[in-house]
């Protein structure tokens, strides 16, 4: 693996803790986001100190061959760590039993990381290795028993996170959480499979074999894949959600446009086109347009025929749509009728009628822009389709 294999998740780890550091500072308290940072920066720090340019440059600047490996193997242990504290955070539970269990897997892991130091401070390796440290001082006495720790280590956190996400997965809803977890199973028992592949290679040096191929080329790989795999499982329930949330705003947004635009063309809409900065999220923007939809139809409430929604309701749900489907359809089916209507609106007209009538239970605050943007789609089907049939039982004027 090049080095830019490892800069790259690096650095997109690093993007990812950026964005999440304004909430780390307002909730420094929560121990949740206190976990994600520290599990992100962590990853993030390993993936740099991984890279083959990384490792010789920290040998070179501290002026001890090697000394990479207890580094590398030190953050490594850290974000298993990270990482089953993690889980402990988000699965919740009892207070003084989560603490308890965090801090004995903190405690574990400071054990493992100053034996690694000491390990590596008593044994003996003037060569430098950047790719197959571990097979070539598999029988080093000290060096060798860092190597076992390290392994042992990373072993049995993947077990335990593996172990542990699988049984919860079973237990949860489909959603997010549940292929963060699904991914982390597979992220950690690539991690698992990495930690084989190199203990493989060890004990074959052990008993005078050699499957060195097994730890220098295999087994990175597998790894790298498997850490990605774990991040990513983390991060999924954090960011998709929002992600997501994004996406169909902005699909909203624009599947709204056309009806938009055919409403504020009519010379009976006022509504006011206040342009929003450029930074406003499109959340924002989705919210506004919705708002201003809302307002042109209020403002084209003289010419709408309300005594034929209930007819175009009753049309709708005959064809096998839904509630929320069958009003939107009405609706588009007036608002359309509407814009086609002569320019002085009827002289007989429910003064009662504002435009809540059309709009029923869906105002903004309950349905959401996303209601207006499918009463934008079916505005813009029946645009295609040709007029539809009001409750004069004659089709829209022309």
């Amino acid at each position: 693996m090049r080095g830019v294999d490892y800069f790259i998740p690096a650095f997109a780890l690093a993007l990812a803790f950026t964005a999440k550091l304004p909430a780390l500072v307002r909730t420094w308290r929560s121990p949740m986001v206190r976990s994600v940072c520290a599990l992100i920066a962590i990853g993030a720090s390993g993936w740099f100190f991984a890279a083959p340019p990384m490792i010789g440059r920290v040998n070179r600047w501290t002026g001890v061959p090697n000394v990479s490996a207890p580094l590398v193997y030190g953050i490594a242990a850290a974000f298993s760590c990270a990482s089953i504290v993690l889980v402990i955070h988000w699965r919740g539970g009892d207070e003084p039993t989560v603490r308890r269990n965090v801090l004995r897997w903190i405690g574990g892991t400071a054990v493992v990381v100053v034996a690694l130091a000491v390990l590596f401070a008593l044994g003996d390796a003037p060569v430098e290795r950047r790719r197959d440290f571990d097979t070539y001082y598999a029988t080093t006495p000290f060096i060798r028993e860092a190597i076992v720790t390290y392994l042992a280590a990373h072993t049995a956190t993947a077990l335990v996170v593996t172990t542990t996400c699988w049984r919860w997965a079973s237990e949860v809803p489909r959603g997010w959480v549940k292929n963060g977890l699904l991914t982390l199973v597979m992220g950690f028992s690539l991690n698992f499979a990495f930690a084989f592949l190199k203990a493989t290679a060890v004990a074959a040096r052990w008993v005078g074999g050699d499957l060195d191929t097994l730890s220098t080329d295999i087994a990175p790989p597998v790894g790298s894949v498997g850490a990605g795999l774990a991040t990513l499982g983390f991060l999924l329930p954090l960011f998709a959600p929002r992600a997501e949330e994004t996406w169909r705003a902005w699909l909203s947004y624009r599947r709204m446009y056309p009806l938009w635009r055919a409403l504020h063309a009519h010379p009976a809409v006022r509504t006011s086109r206040m342009k929003l900065p450029w930074w406003s999220r499109i959340e924002i923007r989705a919210t506004q347009r919705a708002t201003q939809v809302t307002d042109a139809i209020r403002d084209l409430s003289p010419f709408l025929d309300t005594r034929s929604r209930s007819a175009l309701e009753d049309r709708a749900a005959a064809e096998g749509h839904t509630a929320r489907d069958v009003r939107a359809m009405a609706a588009a089916a007036m608002v359309h009728a509407a814009l086609r209507a002569p320019a002085t609106p009827p002289q007989e007209q429910d003064t009662a009628n504002d435009g809540t009538q059309l709009l029923g239970n869906a105002a903004l605050g309950e349905c959401g822009y996303e209601w207006f943007a499918t009463l934008s789609d079916h505005f813009v089907r029946i645009q295609e389709s040709g007029p539809v049939l009001l409750a004069s039982g004659a089709p829209e004027s022309t």
